[in-house]
């Protein structure tokens, strides 16, 4: 079983960006005021986003409000892959 998405978002930033120490990181922290990433790090974690769940991150959706944060990160993810799940075979479903 895999652990949560917000679980696996932090690992990825502590392990990548902040060499394996969380040094007090909080999930609403933003990644980029605090230099946790640059723009380049922007990039790594949205090939990761893609790759580990299956999303396309498109151009308009590359803001703070979805990737400053663990919890945007999460939030983002989630919203992305509930969008998925109401579709079927290409056609949207409206619940």
């Amino acid at each position: 079983m895999q652990p949560p998405i917000q679980e696996q978002i932090r690992n990825f930033i502590v392990e990548n960006f902040l060499f394996g120490e969380s040094n007090g990181l909080s999930e609403s922290d933003s990644l980029l005021e605090k230099g946790i990433i640059d723009s380049t790090g922007v990039l790594e974690l949205i090939a990761f986003i893609e790759e580990t769940y299956g999303i396309k991150v498109e151009d308009e959706e590359l803001s703070p409000e979805n990737l400053d944060s663990i919890l945007n990160v999460t939030d983002f993810i989630l919203r992305k892959q509930l969008i998925a799940d109401k579709q079927v075979g290409g056609k949207r479903l409206d619940f």
